[in-house]
């Protein structure tokens, strides 16, 4: 592997590996960006097949969150832990707490929180070890971000309802949810509350089955959900959903789901552009648990109004996004990425890379 040429060329900071013999620990931590801050992102665990897969992954991640905390006005840099392992079989807490050893030596360059294949409870036992884990279930901490997510998913999906429609009322509106996992069952929940239609598809039967039986959702099979007729399709699920074979099943009008990484490639950017689609950026539209979790790093700690009302903003930061497409004629990919840009180079101006002072610790622990 060619691990320097990968980082230069989106000019990554650091990658640190992590192993752990005893406990089975492989883990990969990315920092890509901390001049706006140190880098915050969530610790994956994932049965990757190859190591190179697996750092693929955590770099892509990484970057992902620079731009992620970026536009969504943070003062946080971008980063991200993979840990190599099947969650179900290979987790164990001496794992943990030996991955939590490595985010410590850290100094704070790192933040971890949750992600896919880790929960709150894992976060608990990493922050027996480390002063820089956050989503904890710990008197101060966030605990789960999921359902803060799909509140700013909601939130965001009025705001493409508006560009795409005119209104940003969903009633009435036949939204296709592409996975129903914990952050798509909640946003479904707010779309069923509103009076729009669901089609739901999940690889996971019992999860479509309790959509079609809380939310008189109709069930799709998975390959079909691209080309089901909807106003709305929210891919919630895996990345890179949205690529040359799917766009041109889709009938939707608009774009908006909680899944990271959805366009395959940059281009398929432009494709649902001259498409005439409107595209929620991921990054944007998913940013309520990353915005819930840094409202943990304040000087006072966590406050649930303050963090929430931050989340209603995703509304603001999309229509920004919109506004900067339609003005400069650019796929709303590209605007987000450049309204993220812009913010990091006003700050690099001024700042260098982010340093934790060696006194100062997180006020929480």
């Amino acid at each position: 592997m060619q691990i320097f040429t990968d980082m230069e060329a989106h000019d990554f900071e650091q990658v640190v590996y992590c192993q752990d013999k005893s406990s089975g620990l492989k883990a990969i931590i990315a920092i890509h960006d901390t001049t706006l801050g140190p880098s915050l992102g969530g610790t994956r665990m994932w049965p990757y097949e190859t190591e190179k897969e697996a750092l693929e992954d955590a770099l892509r991640l990484a970057r992902g969150m620079t731009y992620k905390n970026a536009a969504a006005g943070l003062n946080l840099g971008g980063g991200k832990a993979v840990i190599i392992g099947d969650p179900k079989k290979d987790k164990n807490p001496e794992m943990l707490r030996a991955f939590g050893r490595y985010v410590q030596s850290l100094s704070g360059r790192y933040i971890t929180a949750e992600d896919v294949g880790t929960t709150v409870e894992d976060l608990d036992t990493i922050f027996l070890e480390t002063d820089y884990a956050t989503g904890t279930s710990n008197v101060g901490s966030s605990g789960n971000p999921g359902p803060v997510t799909a509140f700013g998913l909601y939130k965001g999906m009025k705001a493409t309802a508006k560009e795409a429609f005119g209104s940003d009322s969903l009633a009435g509106k036949t939204v296709a949810v592409q996975g129903v996992g914990n952050v798509a069952y909640r946003l479904c929940a707010y779309l069923h509350e509103e009076g729009a239609s669901l089609i739901v598809t999940d690889i996971h039967q019992e999860s479509v089955d309790r959509a079609v039986q809380d939310f008189q959702a109709k069930a799709v099979d998975p390959n079909d959900i691209y080309s089901v007729e909807c106003d709305i399709y929210s891919p919630c699920a895996l990345g890179g959903v949205i690529n040359d074979d799917t766009i041109s099943q889709i009938k939707a009008k608009a774009i908006a789901g909680s899944a990271n990484n959805q366009l395959l490639a940059d281009h398929h950017g432009e494709m649902l552009f001259k498409k005439g689609i409107i595209y929620a950026p991921d990054y944007v539209i998913n940013s309520g648990g990353v915005i819930n979790v840094a409202d943990e790093l304040l000087p006072n700690g966590y406050n649930q109004e303050r963090a929430m009302s931050k989340v209603e903003t995703i509304y603001d930061s999309l229509t920004r996004v919109y506004a900067i497409s339609n003005r400069d004629n650019i796929s709303t990919s590209v605007a987000a990425d450049r309204m993220a840009e812009e913010r990091i180079e006003s700050v690099k101006r001024s700042t260098g890379q982010f340093l934790m002072n060696p006194h100062h610790t997180l006020s929480r622990k």
